[in-house]
């Protein structure tokens, strides 16, 4: 039996590139496909050119040309997965546009563009599978739903001339958080992919093929989508809320934003800029690190010998604990 016999999933953007090698490597697993593209390759969808595709190759798969940022389009989408198909399992969130210009040169249209297809378009799927999967999981059906993004490490990290990109993907990884947090009570996981591969909207960015035939390309989507795969399958249903990143023959577990540092103020009220200018470049490292076990209110105002002293001599607060100044 193999990992996806009998579920069916969303791939937008699959009509080249990622999209197309996620779709191959879904359907070869066992699972029907429908491929979403809007754009046409000679003449024809190509959508349609990727599913006839898989059903040549002994797959099941359907073609779909509607945009990813038409919102009810996409609640149309899934409507027919459940109508045509009999259910939804897998979503695959991979259409992306990608504008390479500094903040200071991108357009309005251009703008307007990316998000709604990096961001609307990813939201807009997510929303309607996620009212599916949540209402499944009410009248007490079993779910094992799965939603998988696309990311980058220009969300991650920033990178010039990727504002308005970065600024997409930071909101799809946000998107993946929530999504995981809502959805996990209803049998659904989130995860993202930071994909490094070439494909069209990577813009030469990495290397060429390699000359010899026969050496190992790193950068071909085909070696991404083994982990859109595993993921997508009910054994990967442990993991959920987290960005996974992949080239080559590499799989990298990516971490978020944490606290490194706090700093109260002393007179326990808002803090004012005076005091922030004390305490900021030590809570960012630009002054000497602190001796172990000291604390950083004491490092900011030094000690003080007879204020140590007529601590030490206070009566003790309520509750047995020394009176502090």
């Amino acid at each position: 039996m193999r990992r996806l016999d009998g579920k069916v999933a969303i791939v937008t953007g699959a009509g080249a590139g990622l999209g197309r090698s996620h779709a191959l490597a879904l359907a070869a697993e066992g699972a029907t496909v429908i491929v979403n593209n809007r754009v046409s390759r000679g003449g024809r969808p190509s959508a349609e050119i990727v599913a006839e595709e898989i059903c040549s190759l002994g797959g099941r798969a359907l073609a779909d040309t509607s945009s990813v940022a038409d919102w009810a389009a996409m609640g149309g989408l899934v409507e027919r997965a459940v109508r045509e198909c009999g259910r939804l399992d897998i979503v695959v969130n991979n259409a992306g546009v990608l504008v390479w210009e500094m903040i200071a040169d991108i357009d309005e249209a251009a703008y307007d563009e990316l998000m709604a297809v990096n961001v609307k378009g990813t939201f807009a799927l997510t929303h309607h599978a996620c009212i599916h999967w949540r209402e499944a999981a009410e009248r007490g059906e079993s779910v094992s739903g799965r939603i998988i993004n696309t990311v980058s490490g220009i969300g991650l990290f920033g990178f010039a001339r990727g504002g308005v990109y970065g600024a997409s993907k930071g909101a799809v990884l946000s998107l993946t958080n929530v999504t995981a947090m809502e959805m996990r009570r209803y049998g659904v996981t989130a995860n993202a992919i930071w994909p490094e591969a070439r494909a069209g909207t990577s813009k030469g960015i990495f290397p060429a093929a390699p000359a010899d035939p026969a050496a190992f390309d790193g950068y071909l989507p085909e070696n991404i989508s083994p982990l859109v795969v595993y993921l997508a399958t009910d054994a990967a249903g442990w993991l959920t809320g987290q960005v996974v990143y992949i080239q080559g023959d590499r799989v990298r577990r990516m971490e978020g934003w944490s606290v490194a540092g706090e700093y109260h103020s002393a007179a326990g009220r808002a803090l004012t800029p005076a005091e922030l200018a004390e305490a900021l470049p030590h809570l960012y490292g630009t002054l000497p690190k602190l001796q172990p076990e000291t604390g950083l209110q004491d490092a900011l105002g030094g000690i003080d010998p007879g204020r140590e002293s007529a601590q030490a001599g206070s009566p003790a607060a309520p509750g047995g604990d020394p009176a502090t100044g």
